[in-house]
Parts: structure tokens; sequence; C-alpha cells
């Protein structure tokens, strides 16, 4: 099994909410996921994003690819912790 962490799309038309899941690479994208780490909400101003970045790093070690915007949003984390 290939994980992946990525986005799942959330909320109604025109107001995007994603949630940050790590799930089997050939999963749909609103379908079954293991497990949520994150939140991620493009229309917030500000900090919109929320990640657990050390489940996210646990999955990494495991072998898991984030897509690139959660790369982006696991290197911003990162920077905020620092």
């Amino acid at each position: 099994m290939a994980a992946v962490i990525r986005l799942r799309r959330e909320g109604t038309t025109n107001r995007p909410y994603y949630r940050i899941v790590v799930t089997d690479g050939r999963s749909r994208r609103e379908g079954p996921y293991i497990e949520q780490i994150g939140t991620y909400d493009p229309l917030q101003e500000g900090k919109n994003y929320a990640i657990d970045v050390d489940k996210a790093e646990s999955w990494v070690a495991k072998g898991a690819q984030p897509s690139r915007t959660v790369r982006n949003l696991m290197k911003w984390a990162r920077k905020a912790q620092a």
C-alpha cells in the first residue's frame, strides 16, 4: 500500500475547506482515509492551516508521500514552531 498525505475537500460550492489526511494513493479524493492530521482553509486570512507536524513527519518516515501543497504547509508549520 502506497500511502499519501493529501488534501480532502470539504465545504460547499465556492466555500472550500480542506482536511489534511493520510490515505491510500489509489483511493479517490473524498474517499476513505487512514488518519486526519490537519486542516486548511484557503479563504481565511492570516494563518489558515493547522497541522500536527509530528504525525506528518512520522508518516513521511514510514514512506508516505505528501502532495506539493501539503509539503508547503508542513514547511510553514515547521517554521512557525521554531
